[in-house]
C-alpha cells in the first residue's frame, strides 16, 4: 500500500449538548429528547444553511476529540460479552474518530441549528452537516450483520437506540433502564 498522507481538518462549529464527560451520554442518537442540543456553526458559514430548513433530518459528522484508540476489538455495551472487530462496531475509540449521526432538525436560529438528541459530549467539534434524504440514505435491504446472531437482538437494538419499551420476559443482559421513559 502506498504511504497515506496525514490530513488536517478545521471544525465548522461545536455541538452543545447536555452530556458532560462525567455523565451519561447515549451510544446512539436516542429517539427521545433529553435536553436541548445545538450546533453552533461558525458565523462565516451561516449562508451555507440556506434551504436546509426544508429538511426534517440532517446528517452530522463530528470529531470525537475525547476518544482513546487502543484496541482493534470492541465489546458493545448492549451486546453482552460479544467481542467484534472495531470496524464492525460503532465504538467511539477508533484510529480516526470521526462519527456520524442522523438527527431531527427542529429549527435554525441564525448560525445555530437546534436538533434532537445526539450521541456526543458537549463542545464536540463538528466537521460537516448534510441533509438526510430518505430516498438516497435509507437502505431498506441492509442487514444487521453480527447483531442478528445475538439472542433477542431486536430487543437489544431498542436499548441501543434509547427506545422506551416494555419487557414481557426475563432476560439476562444488563442495561440501564434509568434513562428510559
Amino acid at each position: 500500500m502506498d504511504k497515506l498522507s496525514s490530513i488536517s481538518l478545521e471544525p465548522i462549529g461545536l455541538l452543545r449538548t447536555p452530556y458532560r464527560r462525567d455523565s451519561f451520554c447515549p451510544s446512539q442518537p436516542v429517539e427521545r429528547d433529553e435536553g436541548i442540543v445545538r450546533i453552533e456553526l461558525r458565523e462565516d458559514l451561516k449562508d451555507g444553511l440556506r434551504d436546509l430548513d426544508g429538511f426534517s433530518h440532517i446528517i452530522v459528522l463530528f470529531y470525537l476529540d475525547k476518544a482513546k484508540f487502543d484496541n482493534l476489538e470492541s465489546m458493545p455495551r448492549w451486546a453482552g460479552k460479544r467481542k467484534v472487530g472495531l470496524f464492525s462496531s460503532r465504538s467511539p475509540n477508533r484510529p480516526c474518530p470521526i462519527a456520524m449521526s442522523v438527527v431531527k432538525l427542529k429549527s435554525i436560529q441564525g448560525s445555530t441549528l437546534v436538533t434532537t438528541s445526539i450521541d456526543a459530549y458537549d463542545k464536540t467539534p463538528v466537521l460537516d452537516i448534510k441533509p438526510y434524504i430518505p430516498s438516497l440514505d435509507a437502505k431498506t435491504d441492509a442487514s444487521h450483520g453480527w447483531i442478528e446472531e445475538l439472542d433477542d437482538w431486536e430487543h437489544l437494538v431498542q436499548h441501543a437506540r434509547g427506545i422506551a419499551h416494555k419487557h414481557h420476559h426475563e432476560h439476562e443482559h444488563k442495561h440501564d433502564h434509568e434513562h428510559e421513559h
